[in-house]
């Protein structure tokens, strides 16, 4: 515990301490290390994103934070607060929106903002003008008197975020928030995160989404099988892979296998299909020599759509960190409340 005694010491002779920090942070679930010695330190202000295959240990990372479950050992603080033996402190500074509804359907998003307001010791005015407030800045105003069972996905992402914002915390986490909304619901969700880091709150993200990432986040960790294999910025997380990527569309996807035979004997490289069943793909190190495979390739019997090179994607940054994703169920969807 040397070690740890040294890093919280450090941390405030730095002057503030940082919105998170942990040392050695490790849970287990019987035989399985969940999270496994995670050093983070979350500065404030920012938006942090959390990135990891299912079953990597980002949400179990959460909860620990969130205080509702107790680390096997380690340390972790939210502002200098340690989450075990400082827990209501901690909770006074943060909000959690989790990936399920938070809210009650059968309650209208006024009475839904009103109770909340109440249970945080609001007078019953000032509970109402601050749901008004709320529902007008996420703009549920004229949704305000239906109940929430009838709202769009979207609708119910913003009132759960509007309901974590009662009182505006200084951290607030999101996990996967905008899960299964369309792409204009997704966007206004990402004006919201912004709008909250710009008052200066902290946010700390969990998202199945890479490109949520790459717009979002300041700093990123890419977790998998508990522990953090990788940190920083978005464009120094590119620069670790290093090599570009070239995508071929080609203009009919049934001949694509024999398509990505030619090319990469033509590249000498490994090629691989893309999501889009017309598209190919390969890592590229040498541009010049790719552009002389491009050209043979479309003066063969292949007809080339589009194509295009760039710098890797988070996408591939994020494979070629993690390996295919990997189906692991180590984080569990019913942990009890600390003290439980």
């Amino acid at each position: 515990m040397e070690y740890q005694r040294g890093a919280w010491e450090n941390s405030k002779q730095a002057g503030e301490p940082p919105a998170v920090e942990t040392v050695s942070l490790v849970r287990t679930f019987g035989r399985t290390r969940a999270v496994d010695g995670v050093d983070l330190r979350i500065s404030r202000g920012c938006v942090y994103g959390l990135l990891g295959p299912n079953g990597a240990g980002k949400t179990t990372v959460v909860r620990i934070l969130a205080t509702l479950l107790r680390p096997t050992c380690g340390e972790a603080r939210v502002f200098g607060y340690d989450v075990v033996r400082q827990g209501d402190a901690v909770r006074n500074l943060i909000s959690l929106t989790g990936q399920f509804a938070s809210v009650d359907e059968d309650l209208t998003g006024t009475e839904n903002m009103v109770m909340l307001s109440l249970l945080r010791g609001f007078t019953r005015r000032r509970a109402k003008q601050r749901s008004t407030e709320l529902l007008e800045a996420f703009g549920l105003q004229d949704a305000s008197g239906k109940q929430v069972k009838a709202y769009s996905g979207g609708m119910r992402r913003k009132i759960d975020i509007a309901a974590s914002l009662v009182v505006r915390p200084e951290l607030i986490f999101l996990d996967e928030p905008t899960t299964g909304l369309d792409p204009r619901s997704r966007s206004q969700v990402w004006g919201i995160i912004r709008s909250l880091t710009a008052a200066g709150t902290t946010v700390v993200l969990t998202t199945q989404y890479l490109d949520e990432a790459d717009q979002l986040a300041d700093r990123i960790a890419v977790i998998d099988q508990g522990r953090i294999i990788a940190e920083g910025t978005s464009e120094e997380l590119k620069e670790r892979v290093g090599a570009g990527r070239i995508h071929i569309r080609l203009a009919s996807g049934s001949d694509r296998a024999s398509a990505m035979k030619d090319f990469s004997r033509l590249l000498g490289a490994e090629v691989s299909p893309d999501e889009d069943p017309l598209s190919i793909s390969a890592e590229v190190s040498d541009p010049e020599a790719a552009a002389e495979a491009l050209r043979s390739l479309a003066q063969s019997r292949w007809h080339i759509a589009s194509f295009s090179f760039g710098r890797p994607s988070l996408d591939e940054v994020f494979l070629s960190l993690t390996g295919a994703p990997k189906d692991i169920e180590h984080e569990q969807k019913n942990i009890p409340r600390q003290g439980a």
